[in-house]
C-alpha cells in the first residue's frame, strides 16, 4: 500500500478494530423505538407509493397519469429494494419482534429471493468483502473491475454488456448463485432450473404480477399498464446498479487476494470493510434513496445496525480513519460513478495493478 492506506502494525491493526467495536457498542444500545417507528414509516411508504403507481398507470388514458404512475411505482420499487428489503434482510431490525420485518421472513418486490441474497450477499459478501475468489459481487463473475483479476478477451466486449447488465440489474440478483457451466449428458434448461427451485419460483410469480396479472386487470389499458411495469423495473436496476457500483469499484476500492480468507486476526476484518468500500456524499434525500449505501463504509462495518443511523456514524468512523492512516473514501455520485465507468472501460484491456 501507499500513502492511501498505511500498512498497519499488528497491534495497530488490533487498536483499530478495537475502536470500531466500541463505537459499534455504544450506537448498539441508543437503537430503539425511534428506530422501529422511522422503518414501519418506510414500510408505509412503499405500500402507499405502490398503491398510487399502479392506480395511476390504470388511469393512464390521462397522459400525465402515466408518468405519475411510473415515477411512484419506480419509487416504491427502489425504497423497497434499497431502504427497506435490504435493510430488514440484514436483520438491524429484528429486535422490533414484528413479524413483517423480520431478517429471516421478510421478501421484497424483486426477481431475487431473499433467502439467495442471504446467501450470496449478508454471508459470502459481507463476510469475505472484495476477495479474489470467495466474494461473487466482484464484478458479478463476468465484469473485470481490477487489474488482479486475470484478463480474457471476453472482457473486450464489456462495456458493451455492462451497459445492458445496468438495465437488467435485478436479473443478476436473482441468478447469482447459478451455475450456468452445461453438465455433460444433461438438458441445460432442467439442469438451470434444477438448482433453486425457489428462485425459478419467485421469477414466474414476479414476471406475472408486473406484465400478466396487473396488466390484464387494466383492460384497455393493457400495454399501457405493461409499460409503465416495465420502465419502473428499469428505472429501480440502473438506480440500484449505480450505487451498488460506486460503493464497491471505484479507484480507491482495494480487491484482496484469496490468501486473505486467512488473515483473521483482531482487526483485520474491519481494515478490509474500510479499503473495500467506497461513500457517496449526499443529502438526505439521496440517502434515503439510496438505502443509505451511500455510506457503504459504515455498512460494511456495521451491517447489524439500522442504516437511518450510518450518517450519525460516518464522522466518527472517519476520524478512526484518519487516525490509522486509512483513507475514507468519499466522494459525489458524478466522481464516484465515473471512476466506476473509467475501470469498466479500462479494465476490458489488458492492465496491470497499480499502487494505491
Amino acid at each position: 500500500m501507499t500513502a492511501l492506506y498505511k500498512e498497519l502494525t499488528a497491534d495497530e491493526t488490533r487498536r483499530f478494530g478495537a475502536a470500531i467495536d466500541q463505537l459499534h457498542a455504544e450506537v448498539k444500545q441508543e437503537i430503539g423505538q425511534a428506530d422501529a417507528d422511522y422503518i414501519r414509516r418506510v414500510h408505509r411508504a412503499v405500500r402507499y407509493l405502490g398503491v398510487i403507481g399502479r392506480a395511476a398507470l390504470m388511469l393512464s388514458f390521462i397522459p400525465p397519469f402515466w408518468f405519475i404512475g411510473v415515477a411512484a411505482l419506480a419509487l416504491s420499487k427502489i425504497i423497497d429494494n434499497m431502504e427497506l428489503g435490504h435493510n430488514v434482510i440484514h436483520g438491524q431490525y429484528d429486535f422490533i419482534g414484528d413479524k413483517h420485518l423480520n431478517g429471516k421472513q421478510f421478501e421484497w418486490d424483486i426477481l431475487g429471493t431473499s433467502n439467495n441474497w442471504r446467501k450470496t450477499h449478508n454471508y459470502k459478501h459481507h463476510t469475505y468483502t472484495n476477495i479474489e475468489g470467495q466474494d461473487e459481487d466482484i464484478g458479478y463473475g463476468f465484469i473485470r473491475v481490477f487489474a488482479e483479476q486475470k484478463w480474457h478477451p471476453w472482457y473486450l466486449l464489456q462495456p458493451l454488456y455492462s451497459f445492458f447488465f445496468a438495465f437488467a440489474f435485478q436479473w443478476g440478483v436473482a441468478l447469482q448463485n447459478l451455475n450456468f457451466k452445461p453438465q455433460p449428458g444433461t438438458n441445460y434448461f432442467k439442469h438451470l432450473t434444477r438448482q433453486n427451485p425457489e428462485a425459478w419460483h419467485k421469477i414466474k410469480w414476479q414476471l406475472g404480477k408486473d406484465y400478466l396479472i396487473f396488466p390484464l386487470l387494466a383492460g384497455p389499458m393493457f400495454l399501457s399498464v405493461l409499460a409503465g411495469n416495465m420502465a419502473a423495473n428499469v428505472i429501480r436496476s440502473l438506480w440500484t446498479f449505480i450505487i451498488i457500483f460506486c460503493g464497491h469499484f471505484t479507484e480507491k476500492t482495494v480487491l484482496f487476494p484469496a490468501s486473505a480468507v486467512n488473515e483473521n486476526q483482531p482487526g483485520q476484518w474491519y481494515v478490509r470493510q474500510v479499503r473495500g468500500s467506497s461513500n457517496i456524499t449526499g443529502g438526505k434525500l439521496f440517502h434515503f434513496l439510496s438505502g443509505n449505501l451511500s455510506h457503504q463504509i459504515e455498512h460494511h462495518l456495521f451491517p447489524d445496525i439500522p442504516a437511518n443511523r450510518y450518517a450519525q456514524l460516518a464522522p466518527r468512523v472517519k476520524a478512526i480513519c484518519a487516525e490509522y492512516g486509512q483513507t475514507y473514501n468519499s466522494g459525489r455520485l458524478s466522481v464516484q460513478f465515473y471512476q466506476v465507468i473509467y475501470a469498466i472501460c479500462r479494465h476490458a484491456f489488458p492492465s496491470r495493478p497499480r499502487a494505491i
